[in-house]
């Protein structure tokens, strides 16, 4: 595993100089337009993750947890995991934190635990991802594929549960 890396970088390397490609002009143009998407996305990800501070200091999280915890029961999704459905689309490190939390609680091999587990895996940050994605395009219409997203995300977590259900 440790020789894939440097086969490619490689085989990559001698394509170029077969084809006449010059490597050096090339790789600093890509530089270049990697440097011009990574300063476009700035301002995508301050707002996101601002608004995932806001979210959680405001008691917001909370909030929604209480008032969502009868809905996801019905869903089959346990009330101890509302939390965690409710922040992974907003943040990647404050729903590990929480999976953390639940499984120091609960134990690692509890059905509660597994089931965080799985759907802390089986779902994306979506905001972040969206925000990566769709900040160099010049058509800002997200409603849909995040709500899209957001409903898949939904359904995975609900499919999640019901499989560590059975197993």
């Amino acid at each position: 595993m440790a020789y894939i890396v440097p086969v490619i970088f490689i085989a990559v390397l001698l394509f170029a100089m077969v084809k006449r490609v010059k490597i050096y002009d090339e790789l600093s143009a890509g530089v270049k337009e990697a440097v011009k998407f990574t300063i476009s996305l700035i301002p995508c990800l301050a707002a996101i993750f601002m608004m995932c501070e806001l979210f959680e200091a405001s008691g917001l999280a909370d909030g929604l947890t209480n008032l969502l915890s009868p809905v996801f029961s019905f869903f089959g999704i346990p009330k101890e995991l509302a939390k965690l459905v409710l922040i992974k689309p907003f943040s990647g490190s404050g729903s590990l934190a929480y999976l953390n939390n639940i499984i120091e609680e609960y134990g690692a091999d509890s059905y509660i635990a597994r089931c965080a587990a799985v759907c802390f895996g089986s779902s994306e940050t979506v905001f972040y991802i969206s925000a990566v994605y769709f900040a160099g395009l010049k058509q800002k219409k997200l409603a849909a594929p995040i709500a899209i997203v957001l409903v898949s995300a939904f359904l995975t977590t609900v499919l999640a549960c019901l499989v560590c259900r059975i197993m």
